[in-house]
């Protein structure tokens, strides 16, 4: 299929995302266990840090925007990383050492509390001094001038009519391709999913940890991809970068994100060349500068310290995004922590108490079909002559299983002389069947 007719695969993928929003969809994020959420930040963090090492020394043969593990030239992330060794560009690697360290110095506290530096938005500092070290190079015909592939690339438009060149309108006349209407439910999915997850990662690390309203955000996912694919641009989605990068540099509001792109519009409408002088080195420094932010040890630790059923979950995360990508380690994770929750339910749902030949068998909570197995068993392992309490009454539901098991249990124990009582809650009608 042609350009345009992805289009308006684009333009079709906005749509699904509005009537989502208007289904009330958004809820799905709410889902996602708190241990995943903070592993997607974290891998992200890693994947920033890793993918942007090569790009730090001048090595740029992949492009700057690749997250993915397997590339499209038969390279990893961790292959890129040694090969990146062997090509190793001095003049962009003290750019990138020296834009690290401005982000570093611009970290301490005697900084923030400057009234003059602390208006500085230290990444835009960086940049601007990676552009001045190398026209100083290169006016100087230096060795360690950076060359035209490691810089910024951007198209130069001479005139308005060129810049309108730029854009593409949707072939409207493949609405009926079955191809079409596959890809776009699968961008509006994909789209809307990385989104909600992408909020639900951003309200972690909001200083004022408001809560985003995620139908809203549908809502206007679907607007932004409707007017993209109509103007001939990909789709859009909330990003974990872009918006840490924005909380990261003091924004309180989404309208960072509007004057974001306002300002992205204008400067490569105005000034491409401008930008087209900025050492690709000197924006790695900042991606891997939040990258660190992402994923640094103390947090690492905090979900360690939490325990196991949430510090697996939330490493498998990690490593399932750096080894596929992000929504196949968010299913991964989940499924993980999906694993530990029902192991900490068959725990915490059923308690056994023994006192020499007394037992204590007590249901807590809701008891599902899922305990089966663990109640059955310490029925089972009761030994003759002993008497047992079966104490139901702090349940709040019980599955017809369950019953079935303490019922075939009572009509046999008598074969073993255990003696068993039953201990119900007479407000709650589920229980009758006991």
């Amino acid at each position: 299929p042609s350009f345009e007719t992805f289009l308006l695969a684009v333009v079709i993928a906005g749509v699904i995302q509005l009537i989502l929003g208007f289904l009330k969809a958004g809820i799905l994020g709410d889902y996602v266990p708190n241990s995943v959420i903070k592993g997607m930040l974290a891998a992200i963090g890693i994947i920033l840090i890793l993918k942007q090492l090569p790009h730090l020394v001048g090595f740029d043969k992949d492009f700057l925007g690749d997250e993915t593990f397997s590339q499209a030239d038969n390279e990893n992330t961790f292959s890129e990383i040694f090969n990146a060794f062997g090509f190793i560009t001095p003049g962009a690697t003290l750019i990138g050492i020296i834009s690290i360290a401005i982000l570093v110095l611009f970290e301490n506290k005697k900084v923030k509390e400057n009234s003059i530096l602390k208006q500085i938005p230290a990444p835009l500092l960086v940049v601007t001094m990676g552009l001045i070290i190398n026209e100083v190079l290169n006016a100087n015909n230096s060795t360690l001038a950076i060359k035209a592939e490691h810089l910024v690339n951007l198209p130069v438009t001479k005139n308005l009519n060129d810049f309108l060149g730029l854009f593409s309108k949707p072939d409207f006349s493949q609405f009926n391709n079955s191809t079409v209407w596959t890809v776009a439910i699968t961008l509006a999915i994909v789209a809307s999913l990385e989104t909600l997850l992408s909020i639900e990662a951003i309200d972690k690390i909001d200083p004022f940890k408001r809560v985003t309203p995620t139908n809203r955000e549908l809502k206007a996912q679907g607007i932004g991809n409707i007017i993209s694919g109509l103007l001939g641009g990909l789709p859009v989605t909330s990003v974990i970068v872009r918006s840490s990068a924005n909380v990261n540099a003091g924004a309180i509001s989404k309208k960072s994100a509007i004057i974001h792109g306002v300002l992205l519009f204008a400067s490569v409408l105005l000034i491409p060349n401008l930008l087209n002088k900025i050492p690709l080195s000197a924006l790695a420094a900042i991606l891997i500068f939040t990258g660190y932010k992402l994923a640094k040890i103390p947090i690492i630790k905090e979900f360690y310290d939490k325990g196991w059923d949430q510090f697996i979950p939330f490493i498998v995360t990690v490593i399932a995004i750096l080894l596929s990508d992000l929504l196949i380690g968010i299913f991964i994770g989940a499924a993980v922590a999906l694993y530990f929750m029902l192991r900490s339910n068959f725990k915490s749902s059923v308690l056994v108490v023994k006192d020499n030949s007394n037992y204590l068998l007590r249901l807590r909570k809701d008891v599902s079909f899922l305990n089966k197995p663990i109640i059955k068993s310490n029925l089972e392992a009761i030994p003759a002559n002993s008497y047992i309490i079966i104490d139901s009454s702090r349940a709040d539901f019980i599955d017809k299983d369950i019953v079935d098991v303490i019922n075939e249990f009572r009509e046999h124990a008598g074969l073993k002389n255990i003696k068993v009582e039953i201990k119900k809650n007479p407000y709650n009608k589920m229980q009758d069947l006991l």
